[in-house]
């Protein structure tokens, strides 16, 4: 049952206007990342999880901090290992000498902004400890279901050009993210406003003395929510969505297409992007908007398409220019 109350929650417009605002407070530490920060705040709307994937040194850290401190939401860290064990993760029971009991100390995952960090740098089967955690949203103990913290989101880090010593997410785990969003290199003028504020002393750490605030939290999700689910969306918009995870099943570049939870994941982000933009129907340039985003982690390139340089996004781009789009 949800803690709020309608009386206790924001109107959607509030709840629009203080998540928009997000991005200019999180600007305050990181530059030039308004694409990210619209993908963690869409995977929040849909309670979905984020895999956020960039070379070391681009703020994918940082970033997650600063929506946690801007949206007023506890977070923590875990940074993967090869040692890494799953009770790490999730908590572990431990043996109390005071009452002669085993009681359950609560893990990172007991959270409601949880970082990821290089998550495929530890053994498959302390990835798999998140899987429970990010699709059904609870740890089972000793048989006993104990529910997370609400909102709950994993956002999860791998770098792209180190494979040495990792070990790849399986589909499977993958097709668990909502998105995938690429951290790209700033551009020359975001890095060196980047220098600019460093060279004035700003300190990563401390991201209360650079400015940052709550300009929303647990309630503007919720109303938001609420809001993103009333969004409306032709039939012939879900056919739309439904022909482009087609073709990525048909493509001869290809080995693994969209599978019908990717369809029911591009929905879901159509819906919220809409609902940002200040819509109450989805458009079919919604659908392409997030297509990438949302699809990207959840197609298999073949072998021989990958020595020719194919790339998934060129792959979804092809895509999207070749299903007809409704009118």
């Amino acid at each position: 049952m949800s803690a709020f109350t309608p009386e206790a929650l924001p109107s959607a417009d509030e709840a629009r206007a203080a998540l928009t605002a997000l991005r200019r407070e999180v600007a305050k530490a990181v530059v030039g990342q308004d694409e990210t920060v619209t993908g963690l705040v869409v995977a929040l709307l849909c309670r979905g999880h984020v895999l956020l994937e960039g070379v070391p040194g681009v703020a994918k850290t940082l970033l997650v901090r600063t929506v946690s401190q801007a949206l007023s939401l506890d977070h923590k860290r875990v940074q993967f290992t090869p040692d890494l064990m799953p009770g790490d993760v999730t908590g572990s029971l431990v043996y109390d000498q005071h009452t002669a009991k085993f009681e359950f100390m609560q893990g990172p995952v007991f959270t409601n902004l949880l970082l990821a960090d290089e998550i495929n740098r530890t053994p498959p089967k302390t990835q798999a400890s998140l899987l429970e955690a990010m699709e059904e949203r609870q740890v089972t103990v000793e048989g006993r279901p104990m529910a997370l913290p609400d909102p709950f989101m994993v956002a999860a880090t791998q770098n792209p050009v180190e494979y040495e010593g990792t070990y790849p997410l399986p589909e499977a785990q993958l097709d668990r993210f909502l998105l995938k969003v690429t951290v790209p290199l700033p551009e020359r003028n975001a890095e060196v406003a980047m220098l600019g504020r460093h060279a004035a002393g700003f300190d990563p750490s401390d991201l209360t003395a650079a400015g940052v605030t709550a300009v929303a939290g647990a309630a503007e999700l919720h109303a938001a929510r609420n809001a993103v689910a009333g969004v409306r969306i032709a039939p012939e918009v879900l056919g739309y969505i439904v022909d482009l995870c087609r073709a990525t099943r048909f493509s001869a570049s290809l080995q693994l297409g969209a599978s019908p939870r990717g369809a029911t994941a591009l929905l879901k982000t159509s819906r919220a992007w809409a609902w940002l933009s200040g819509r109450d129907y989805v458009t079919p340039d919604d659908v392409k908007a997030l297509a990438k985003g949302t699809l990207r982690h959840r197609i298999g390139l073949r072998p021989e398409a990958e020595l020719e340089g194919a790339t998934a996004d060129g792959i979804l781009d092809g895509v999207l220019a070749s299903v007809p789009v409704p009118r």
